[in-house]
């Protein structure tokens, strides 16, 4: 299974279930950095370092990032989906038909309906 690092605002439900579902997920609280407006390259970078996939909401400063630099171990961007359970799968099954997230810039948007 895949190594996740969640930002600072993703949600605690989806980290769940991607543990129940095999992943190895850090939360940027459980490293201590929670609520202290590190800047996204720092974040990225961190992630980068312990070879985590970037799991975020802010989709604009990510591929950004993202775009200036594609060395990091992958950057998951999601568009809001209060069914975190429909979201978790929805990164699992992404990644499961991906070889190497390495980066990658992966887009996991809300079904619409």
């Amino acid at each position: 299974m895949r190594k996740f690092y969640a930002n600072e605002q993703f949600p605690l439900p989806v980290v769940i279930e991607l543990r129940r579902l095999g992943h190895d997920v850090v939360t940027i609280q459980e490293t201590g950095k929670g609520g202290q407006a590190i800047p996204d390259n720092e974040v990225l970078k961190y992630a980068t370092a312990d070879q985590r996939i970037l799991l975020t909401f802010n989709r604009k400063h990510f591929i950004r990032l993202h775009h200036q630099n594609a060395e990091h171990a992958g950057i998951i961007v999601c568009t809001y989906d209060p069914d975190f359970q429909a979201l978790a799968h929805r990164i699992h099954q992404a990644l499961a038909n991906s070889s190497s997230p390495s980066g990658q810039l992966i887009r996991i948007n809300r079904p619409n309906g």
